[in-house]
């Protein structure tokens, strides 16, 4: 199994993931970069109704994908992590190898189905 190729494969998908959380939210705590939150839009401040229910409706929106980012970040800074202890690609709950195949199409995979 080619190690490198999945370790280079993550690094690109993290900067990828980084750079669709710094667009759809920040930080929540500075001392916990792995604390993202959903920004405000950028709306003027209105009473009307309508703009309020946009803002609150997009905002919700850019949670969810924060959210679903986040959980794919917290994936990939696994399989990195497991890359440098010499864990990658086997099953976590077998023990067992997982297929290149699989890898290739989530190389932060952890089990093998």
């Amino acid at each position: 199994m080619d190690i490198q190729k999945y370790k280079t494969m993550l690094e690109v998908e993290r900067r990828e993931v980084l750079e669709a959380l710094s667009q759809a939210g920040g930080y929540t705590d500075p001392d916990n970069p792995q604390d993202w939150e959903a920004s405000q839009p950028d709306a003027e401040y209105s009473a009307d109704v309508g703009d309020i229910a946009d803002s609150i409706e997009e905002l919700e929106t850019n949670a969810g994908v924060v959210n679903n980012l986040e959980i794919r970040l917290n994936e990939i800074e696994g399989a990195l992590k497991r890359i440098e202890e010499g864990t990658y690609g086997v099953d976590e709950v077998t023990g067992e190898p997982i297929s290149e195949e699989r890898l290739d199409v989530n190389p932060a995979a952890t089990t093998a189905l």
